[in-house]
């Protein structure tokens, strides 16, 4: 595991490296700066000031390094650390995904869901970058899947896996590509009402483990009846396999419910429980989760509560709280948590886009 996170360090070095002379002289003398100073690359969407889509890629400072241009609105990210190649997921109820280099060494592929499908907007490489999952409603017959994709052949939708929950959100795989990770948030949604939640007093969150090679149900969590209403959104990967999650709470809004926890293969999940004014900081809402294992910190934000709060991994204390409007993505840094929001700030600097709901960190 150490190992592994020290190979992830060397995201500037490795990047530039794999970018090659062609796509660093296309770069403007300010990108090219930002580049060479940084010790991370990012890659996050966003909206510009015109109202178009896009995708940039961006230094640990928050300087753009470049950007390309969307069909539409995306959201999460995914980067495969085998061959460099990074998709962005379109935004619920959207059905297209863009597969592309951040270093252009060759054209973005635009791939589209099935008539009867849609992207929940998350979605992960296999370790060696040969499969792409990508969590989708089959909306039809009111379930979440998991779309595989074959990334050595363009993408092309080579089969599903029954994701054992409705309102299939968040996933990822585990660092020995055995296993998929699921959060499954509970509501039922339908492309014909827009965004519309069509189940709120019925709710059914659950976190799920599939096997991998096979779609097999490996392990299932549902969530007590009192926290029916704690929708289970977002999902990153700890030290030693342990599995960290962040809701969003549907219910009464003057309700405390926990909003973070962590279970391990094989273990009953784990709330933390946060400080009162932690909790009513984060106004029961968590957009997005993510862990620097090197540094032992959970990162999470609120944009609903304008906040950003960051946890000590072994122990579940808060460590740091700061005040950030519309606080939206957030990423492991070379050190410590990058965070964005919607109003364009990410790092320490403003820019003139409005980033989307979450980062990914890249490397060569």
């Amino acid at each position: 595991m150490v190992a592994r996170d020290k190979r992830l360090l060397i995201d500037r070095r490795a990047f530039i490296k794999a970018a090659g002379l062609p796509f660093l002289a296309s770069l403007a003398p300010r990108s090219l700066y930002a580049l060479e100073r940084t010790d991370a690359v990012f890659a996050s969407a966003f909206r510009d000031r015109d109202g178009a889509y896009g995708v940039a890629t961006v230094s640990e400072a928050g300087e753009i390094i470049d950007r390309l241009i969307l069909p539409a609105r995306a959201h999460g990210m995914a980067t495969s650390r085998a061959t460099g190649v990074t998709v962005a997921f379109a935004r619920r109820p959207g059905t297209f995904f863009m597969a592309f280099d951040p270093a252009r060494r060759r054209e973005p592929i635009v791939m589209h869901t099935p008539e009867n499908r849609h992207f929940y907007g998350h979605g992960q490489f296999s370790p060696d970058g040969s499969i792409l999952y990508a969590s989708e409603n089959d909306f039809d017959r009111n379930r979440g899947v998991i779309g595989l994709y074959d990334a050595r052949d363009g993408f092309r939708r080579i089969g599903e896996y029954d994701a054992r929950g409705i309102g299939t959100h968040d996933m990822t795989v585990s660092d020995d590509g055995r296993m998929i990770i699921i959060a499954n948030g509970g509501i039922e949604t339908h492309p014909d009402f827009g965004r519309t939640k069509l189940n709120i007093d019925t709710m059914e969150p659950s976190l799920v483990l599939l096997d991998a090679a096979t779609g097999r149900l490996i392990q299932r969590h549902g969530l007590a009846k009192d926290l029916r209403q704690l929708s289970t959104r977002h999902v990153d990967l700890g030290r030693d396999g342990r599995i960290w999650f962040a809701c969003q709470y549907e219910g009464p809004r003057n309700d405390m419910p926990p909003l973070v926890g962590y279970f391990s293969r094989g273990d009953d999940l784990r709330f933390i429980d946060l400080p009162e004014e932690t909790t009513v900081r984060l106004a029961n809402y968590v957009g997005a989760i993510a862990i620097n294992r090197r540094d032992g910190i959970v990162g999470l934000t609120s944009p609903n509560g304008n906040s950003t709060v960051m946890l000590d991994e072994k122990s579940g204390k808060v460590v740091n709280e700061t005040t950030l409007r519309e606080a939206a993505g957030v990423a492991a840094a070379a050190k410590g948590i990058v965070t964005s929001s919607y109003d364009g700030q990410f790092a320490a600097k403003t820019s003139a886009v409005a980033w989307d709901q979450h980062i990914v960190r890249l490397a060569g």
